[in-house]
Parts: structure tokens; sequence; C-alpha cells
């Protein structure tokens, strides 16, 4: 019988992918999402899948779900500064009381459940790569503290459950996705470059453009996601990521390139507690899941540049 599958967040950019895999790998899947950032338009290829449903809900309320629930994939939390720096307040609340809810729901249904962390629970960390091991350097009351700490207190209470309630988790911490769906209004880095390029507009940049990122395409990210899942040798925390690691000066010269751009680059002041670098250690997610990524970056730039020339 064919697993029955919750994804919040399905109307994101990562759920929509993850939710649309496992519609061809013949799931049935619930998902879930308030339009705080996602957009209908993500799920048109399957929204009219017969095995897909969907849900309109703020997860900060509990789930009243009867039916008979196997796996959860929790996604639904805004991830870009200027979504979660907008309401921090809402995003503490996602944060921890969405998860709560989902934590709830996992435990009446007795359901796996696979909670999206991120690589910003490491803060702007003092040791690189970032191993799952290393407890992060972050401001607990900085700008960015109601997503860094949002995730990390909903990593607690994801091991609070497993071991009070016995509830089977699953702990993975994102670094960098990008891709196509991607919204072109979260501030974020690889659209504000992507747009400013093939508008030949001037790429801004923060700070030198010394400071580095990995970045890791969706694709290669939903197969991660579904490899944990289905892993029964660990519960993580595991880190997903690409570690071919960039500084931003050279992102944003590689985009001009590709793009055939006549952009310039200009220069900004860094936004406070802003990580200086990130690459993950992916030691664990090679041993445990078996998982790489496989698509370079300048193979996955041009399929994200190639979604951005369409919308």
């Amino acid at each position: 019988m064919s697993k029955i599958v919750v994804v919040t967040g399905a109307a994101g950019f990562i759920g929509s992918h993850l939710a649309e895999k496992l519609l061809e790998q013949g799931r049935q899947v619930l998902g879930i999402d308030n339009f705080q950032t996602g957009a209908r338009k993500n799920m048109n290829t399957f929204i009219n899948n017969e095995r897909f449903v969907f849900l309109e809900h703020d997860i900060e309320a509990p789930l009243k779900i009867r039916d008979k629930i196997d796996e959860i994939y929790h996604l639904a939390c805004p991830a870009a500064p200027i979504h979660y720096q907008k309401d921090p307040i809402k995003t503490l609340d996602t944060a921890f009381i969405g998860t709560k809810n989902i934590l709830d729901l996992a435990h009446r249904k007795n359901a796996r459940v696979l909670y999206t962390s991120t690589s910003e629970i490491y803060g702007d960390p003092l040791e690189h790569p970032q191993h799952e091991s290393y407890w992060g350097n972050v401001n607990p009351i900085g700008p960015r503290s109601c997503y860094d700490e949002g995730k990390r207190s909903a990593e607690a209470l994801c091991y609070a459950y497993h071991r009070q309630h016995d509830v089977d988790i699953r702990i993975v911490r994102l670094f960098n996705v990008y891709g196509p769906r991607m919204a072109t209004n979260d501030g974020r880095v690889m659209p504000n470059f992507i747009q400013q390029a093939l508008n030949n507009q001037s790429i801004t940049i923060y700070g030198t453009g010394d400071q580095t990122r990995s970045f890791c395409y969706v694709d290669d990210m939903v197969s991660g996601l579904i490899s944990m899942m289905n892993s029964d040798n660990t519960n993580g925390p595991i880190n997903l990521g690409n570690p071919a690691e960039i500084t931003m000066r050279s992102l944003a010269q590689t985009i001009i390139r590709l793009t055939n751009s006549e952009s310039e680059l200009s220069y900004l002041p860094l936004p406070e507690d802003d990580p200086h670098r990130r690459k993950p250690d992916i030691t664990l997610a090679q041993k445990k899941l078996n998982w790489d990524p496989i698509i370079d970056l300048e193979t996955g730039l041009q399929k994200t540049i190639d979604y951005f020339n369409k919308i």
C-alpha cells in the first residue's frame, strides 16, 4: 500500500519539489501551507494529481487530521532574512509552536517526522567546515536570532518528544539550497544576483565579497531528504549540503559569465551577524545515507537562470 505522507510548506521552494518527487514515487501526499512565503504556482505541476490533497493551514494552529499518516516532512518556516525578520515573533511561533503541533500530530498518528533545520544553527561559525558535533556561535538577541534560535529550539523540542514520547524523529540541517521556484522577492543571494545580472544591473555584494557559502541544488537536497526519511540507522542531526565552497564575489562573476551580462559589482556594508564562512561537513550523510550531491554549481546555476529567464 502507498505511504501517506504529509509535507508542510508544500507550496514553498523546497517543499514543492519534494511533494512532486514523492508523488512521482507513488506516494499519497497531503500538502500543507499558509502561503506566508509559498506560492500556489509552485504546485502547478502536481496540484491536480489524484494522489495529492492540499490543505491551506497555518501550523501555529493544531492539525486535526483523521486519516492515517505514515510520514511527515516538516519544512514550514520562512527561511529568507527579509521574511523572517519582518515578523520575528511569528517566526519564533512558527518554529516552536508550529513544530510542537507537528510533533503532537506525529505522536498521535505514530508517524515518522523529519524536521528540516538549518545551517544557521551554527551562527557565524568558529569551526570550519561545520560538523554536526559543533554547537555553534549564535547571537541569541541579534536580528537573525528569531530564525537561528527558533530552529535550535525546535531541534531541542524534537529530541524532547523523542526521549519522552518515543516519537520517531529525523533532523537534517540544510545548507543554502537553490534552484527553480525560488521566490524572486526573498532577498537571498541567488535570486538577487541572477535577476540583477539578467537585467544588466549592478550586482549588490554585501561586505567585501570574500565571505563564502556552499550551494546545494534543490534536486540533490530532495534526494537527501528522502534518503534521511527512509534511513533506519540514524535520527540525526545530519548536514545536507554541497561542500563546494565559493566566495560571493566569485559567485557573482560566474553568474555574470553564464548570463552574458554587462553587470558590474557594487558593495554595501555586511548585515549584522551575517556568517563569514559556511561549508558543511557531510561525512555523516555520506556514511549513514550513502548520499552525495551530484549536480555541480554551474549546471545548477544554468537551470536556475533558465527558470528566472522565463518568469
